[in-house]
């Protein structure tokens, strides 16, 4: 299943709950219409659709829409925020030990 780090769980709580005002609201990723290209979209959403995976991490929801989850399924969302404020995820590999 997909894992969130600290940065990436108080980012996806902050952006959720400043554009919603709702606290169960999350991101909502999906995978894009070319399987296995690898392109994700990322939405806010006041809550997941009926299908999707819910991931909780430190107070932060994520939905993964049914193919992103697999494509997610061994996989680290990480976060961060530039000087300018701008918000960039990245995708890693879960440490296996």
């Amino acid at each position: 299943m997909l894992t969130l780090t600290d940065n990436a769980s108080t980012i996806v709580k902050t952006i959720a709950s400043q554009a919603t005002g709702e606290d169960d609201a999350g991101l909502r990723i999906s995978s894009q219409t070319e399987p296995g290209s690898g392109d994700f979209a990322v939405d806010v959403a006041a809550s997941p659709e009926t299908e999707d995976q819910v991931v909780e991490a430190g107070g932060a929801r994520v939905f993964l829409e049914e193919g992103a989850a697999v494509a997610l399924d061994d996989k680290v969302l990480d976060a961060e925020v530039n000087a300018e404020g701008a918000v960039s995820f990245s995708i890693g590999n879960q440490q296996t030990v």
